[in-house]
């Protein structure tokens, strides 16, 4: 037998350092039409991101502290608005098999994915609050408390271990019979010209390409061709849990003559068949010491 009086379930995702007025009215509209209230927390598969910053813990116990009454539930992000609908439908079902239920949100919230069984009502914002820009207002300030000092702990600990991505490039000319490489400002030894990927690249080898325009200039190469993956041995990261994994590729040089920018200071072309006696005498940079030696393997004849 269900009851009958509905539940009311606010559907919401709570990323803020406090609840702010459209927040706190959206629960009292709620609680005034209904004596049992619940709140579902949408919790992102990507722990510590921009958007989601805050874990379901630290929001539960956010809205916990204001309104010790509520029940809240967490609700996973899925792929499909079919199998969201559906598990949120289970969530309430299973948990509360008598009771039937109102879901409540925002307009542009919830209610144009939802396809679940449960009617919905849009509740009117009280004002324009924007908790991306709350979020980005706070992104740069440091704050003289033990909590604040705690929760960045609390925050960086619970992140999953992570891969850098880096790319390297060999740039051959005279039939791969010539390397260019790079040295840094304030260092002796020579390396490859590279770096770490960035999100708006669209693969690792419009990566490669990027780095290597900005490293070496307005110069025209080959198609960017694999040759391998490999964890670098970085003396920033040597102590951490993170780590660099680069993938290095090999291109031609078709036209213009490298210059040195960016990050390096200088360029040169050396002889492939050299590198084993760069390597012995300590030229190249201790760091992409695997990256030379499978060049060496794959090129000098």
């Amino acid at each position: 037998m269900q009851t009958t009086k509905p539940t009311g379930v606010i559907i919401a995702r709570f990323q803020t350092p406090s609840l702010h007025e459209g927040h706190l009215e959206l629960i009292r509209q709620v609680k005034m039409k209904h004596n049992r209230v619940l709140i579902i927390l949408g919790v992102s598969p990507v722990k510590g991101s921009r958007k989601n910053p805050l874990d379901y813990y630290t929001r539960e116990r956010m809205i916990k502290q204001q309104f010790p009454e509520i029940i809240i539930l967490p609700l996973s992000d899925q792929k499909y608005d079919a199998v969201w609908s559906k598990k949120l439908d289970e969530l309430l079902h299973n948990n509360f098999p008598h009771e039937t239920f109102v879901l409540y949100g925002s307009r542009d919230s919830f209610m144009g994915t939802y396809s679940g069984r449960y009617p919905t009502e849009a509740l009117p914002p009280v004002k324009d609050y924007n908790a991306t820009a709350m979020r980005e207002a706070l992104s740069d300030k440091v704050f003289d408390t033990e909590e604040f000092r705690a929760g960045i702990i609390y925050n960086t600990y619970n992140l999953f271990p992570s891969v850098y991505a880096t790319v390297d490039i060999a740039l051959f000319k005279n039939n791969k019979q010539q390397l260019l490489v790079g040295r840094k400002p304030n260092e002796s030894t020579w390396r490859l010209p590279g770096g770490f990927s960035d999100p708006t690249d669209e693969s690792f080898e419009t990566a490669a390409a990027r780095e290597l325009r900005e490293e070496c200039g307005s110069i025209e190469t080959s198609a960017m061709e694999y040759v391998a993956s490999v964890k670098i041995d970085d003396w920033r990261y040597r102590s951490e849990t993170n780590k660099i994994i680069t993938t290095l590729f090999a291109t031609d040089l078709l036209y213009g003559e490298p210059a040195a920018g960016d990050d390096l200071a200088d360029v040169k072309w050396i002889t492939v068949t050299d590198i084993p006696e760069l390597i012995r005498k300590q030229e190249l940079a201790d760091t992409h010491l695997p990256l030379f030696q499978r060049l060496a393997d794959k090129y000098a004849k």
